[in-house]
């Protein structure tokens, strides 16, 4: 029984039960109504790079415990409880590598570490990938997918909506790019820093974006928010982000953005 429930599994946005492979086979995508299911850091990487481009930066940088912290659970044993889960130190794997030829550096937010919580490590990680995208004069890719900073860390956490700010500005007084690309779900302070500094905001379907909760918003406002509120199609629609990419087109757009960008900047010099 156990085995048969496996190869099954419900879209999160439309609630139909799919089957497992087919989904897989889809990229991970529902075939009935397009939601993006969350993938991992690795798989993203996959599909984004060109095979054997990618070369992991920062690796060995883990959080470590300021606060003493304690829920519970020990904030220690949470950390702990998410490598092993996700076989990764922290909630972003940042590095260079090159997208249909075009040179990159990138950093992959993983959902599945401690929802994507940003805490020091993830801050100084994405300030290091957009210092070494200086030094070598290429753009940036983030991929996003957070439930904002992270609580263990307190305001440590929340010092890195700041840094993040900061270095990103750096990157663009130096003229390169940076393209931010929302996932499901971009929230908290993640939405409210890095995630919306892009000088080309992309999204996948369906994904939820925005800062509080939708509930939060209702109870605040007590009034009741439109259907679709939050979700990518709807912030589309009132220019919050440039353009909804599928999964199966993203490599394609990112390649192109890169080069248009990038050709633009070397005619800013020439100038």
């Amino acid at each position: 029984m156990e085995e048969n429930n496996q190869q099954w599994i419900q879209c999160n946005a439309c609630r139909e039960m799919l089957y497992r492979k087919e989904v897989e086979r889809n990229l991970q995508v529902c075939p009935k109504c397009n939601y993006h299911f969350r993938i991992s850091a690795a798989e993203r990487l996959s599909l984004v790079l060109d095979e054997g481009s990618f070369v992991e930066m920062d690796a060995e940088l883990e959080p470590l415990d300021p606060l003493r912290f304690k829920d519970r659970m020990k904030y220690e044993e949470r950390i702990l409880e998410s490598q092993q889960k996700t076989q990764a130190k922290e909630a972003i794997v940042c590095g260079k590598g090159t997208i249909l030829g075009q040179p990159v550096l990138i950093g992959v937010m993983d959902f599945e570490f401690m929802g994507g919580s940003m805490g020091s490590v993830v801050g100084e990680k994405i300030a290091r990938l957009v210092e070494k995208a200086m030094a070598d004069d290429w753009g940036v890719v983030i991929f996003c997918s957070s439930g904002g900073a992270r609580m263990q860390e307190g305001i440590l956490a929340l010092m890195q909506m700041a840094k993040t700010s900061a270095a990103l500005a750096r990157l663009k007084e130096k003229g390169l790019p940076y393209i931010s690309f929302l996932t499901d779900p971009t929230t908290g302070g993640v939405s409210a820093s890095f995630a919306m500094l892009g000088d080309v905001i992309l999204a996948e379907p369906k994904a939820i974006i925005g800062f509080a909760g939708q509930r939060v918003i209702e109870q605040t406002i007590k009034q009741k928010l439109p259907a679709g509120f939050q979700r990518s199609e709807y912030l589309m629609e009132r220019g919050m982000i440039d353009l909804i990419v599928e999964r199966r087109g993203m490599k394609k757009i990112l390649a192109t953005l890169l080069s248009l960008l990038r050709k633009q900047k070397i005619r800013e010099k020439e100038a």
